[in-house]
């Protein structure tokens, strides 16, 4: 009896032993390495001065062991223009983080970049070390610098160059009487809500084909790239006469904003002239129109805003040739073009609204809307009138205001709306439907039309 009690002692004893050392097992720390979300981390290019966005990666421990990092280290130091942060600790320097078997942990990246005195951007690297198990691993990180001419409430004039781009935060302002002009290829970008303000004064954007002048938002990582809203708009005040030729204006939130007209100085004469340029994914407007401004615009293309391609508040003018005025913004709820002539209990006229062998499109059944007041029925008040245009109205219109062999609600088949490609394809029912009187010499594309039959839009194809 004895020796069986001994027996069952000894087995008991060996079975907590290998309880004891199986739980050990479990619980130990691997000698595994670490994976990584990235092997490198790329930002695009940044502003010297301007910090970045935060990018982030994850580490990962893919054994079913807890894992100690003994070490986690910015290569760079406190000299590196970057700065990390793991799992909400900040710091160049880390000892001693564990990762529990089959988890992760995320890690944070930011960079600042000092003026580097070159026009071209550079790449500037940097790394992360991590030692685990006295092993070392290592995760890039790279970024694009530029260099740039910064205007910060600032009042500006003469010649904007295409060495540098041009980084306004809150205003750059052209005052009154004074003349800026911007050269081909530059680059504007404007911090959020930034605005180029033209005071009284001149704007000249002198951009050309296939070296247009860009205006976007400040911010140039790809998640960026089509959100609109990041900057205000080009806000053009009593202006004098001014002029916009090849350009690119994106992602604002009124793409060009005119107020009212310099009576004193500009009576007969446009405040803005805009050729060959494309105004697209602006939060509200793509133009807007507010107490009596006068705009002129040929081969332009409008498109993908939130609210309205064109927008008229409290009268205007607008002479508008050979442009396509669409829809397509991200909401998809409102017409194109929006007229509203009284705001605040103030109504004003219309001096002369024409819209000539255009393209007024989009999504929507019907892609202009009214909201026009005539108390006095002054028959001078809304001078309205669209002239063999491409237009789309849920219920086709017999007013006067449409003119001269109007195409209703026929889709000019655009290449590629969802890309934002608006030349029609070469079958477009648009083909050849433009009216030689009002016709341009040359498309957005510097094409020489068929001035027999002009194709309606801004391109000819």
């Amino acid at each position: 009896m004895k020796s069986f009690i001994q027996y069952i002692s000894i087995i008991f004893s060996i079975t907590l032993l290998s309880s004891f050392y199986g739980c050990k097992k479990q619980t130990g720390f691997s000698k595994g390495n670490l994976e990584f979300s990235v092997d490198t981390l790329v930002f695009d290019t940044v502003f010297t001065t301007v910090g970045s966005t935060t990018q982030q990666f994850k580490i990962y421990n893919r054994e079913n062991k807890n894992v100690i990092i003994e070490e986690i280290e910015l290569v760079g130091g406190e000299n590196s223009p970057f700065r990390i942060n793991i799992d909400g600790i900040s710091g160049d320097k880390h000892t001693n983080i564990e990762i529990l078997a089959e988890d992760s942990l995320f890690a944070f990246v930011e960079v600042t970049l000092s003026v580097n005195g070159q026009n071209s951007p550079l790449v500037i690297e940097d790394s992360i070390r991590f030692r685990t198990n006295g092993k070392d691993q290592y995760l890039r990180l790279a970024v694009w610098g530029q260099d740039a001419y910064f205007y910060y409430d600032t009042f500006v004039e003469g010649t904007w160059g295409n060495d540098k781009p041009h980084v306004i935060y809150n205003r750059a302002i052209i005052d009154s009487a004074k003349t800026l002009n911007i050269q081909p290829d530059t680059k504007v970008y404007l911090h959020k809500n930034s605005i180029l303000f033209v005071y009284k004064g001149t704007l000249n954007v002198k951009g050309t084909k296939d070296h247009e002048v860009v205006f976007q938002g400040d911010r140039l990582e790809q998640f960026y790239k089509d959100i609109a809203g990041q900057w205000y708009g080009i806000y053009f005040f009593k202006s004098l006469p001014s002029t916009v030729d090849y350009a690119i204006i994106k992602n604002g939130t009124a793409g060009l904003h005119l107020t009212a007209n310099n009576d004193a100085n500009l009576p007969n004469e446009f405040n803005v002239i805009v050729t060959n340029t494309k105004i697209s994914n602006n939060s509200s407007y793509g133009v807007f129109l507010y107490d009596s401004p006068k705009i002129k615009m040929e081969n332009c293309i409008v498109s993908k805003n939130g609210i309205h391609a064109l927008f008229l508040l409290r009268g205007g003018s607008y002479d508008i040739n050979h442009s396509d005025l669409l829809g397509y913004g991200s909401s998809g709820q409102t017409p194109a073009i929006g007229i509203r002539n009284y705001y605040n209990g103030i109504a004003s006229g219309i001096g002369f609204g024409e819209i000539k062998n255009s393209i007024i499109y989009g999504s929507q059944t019907s892609e202009i809307a009214f909201d026009t007041v005539n108390p006095e029925n002054d028959p001078t008040l809304l001078n309205i009138a669209f002239k063999r245009c491409l237009i789309k109205l849920e219920t086709p219109s017999s007013n006067e205001m449409y003119q001269d062999q109007i195409t209703w609600n026929t889709d000019p088949i655009f290449t590629n709306v969802s890309e934002g490609n608006f030349k029609p394809v070469v079958s477009s029912p648009i083909n050849g439907l433009g009216n030689p009187l009002y016709s341009l010499p040359f498309d957005i594309e510097g094409n020489p039309r068929d001035m027999a039959n002009p194709d309606l839009g801004a391109y000819e194809f």
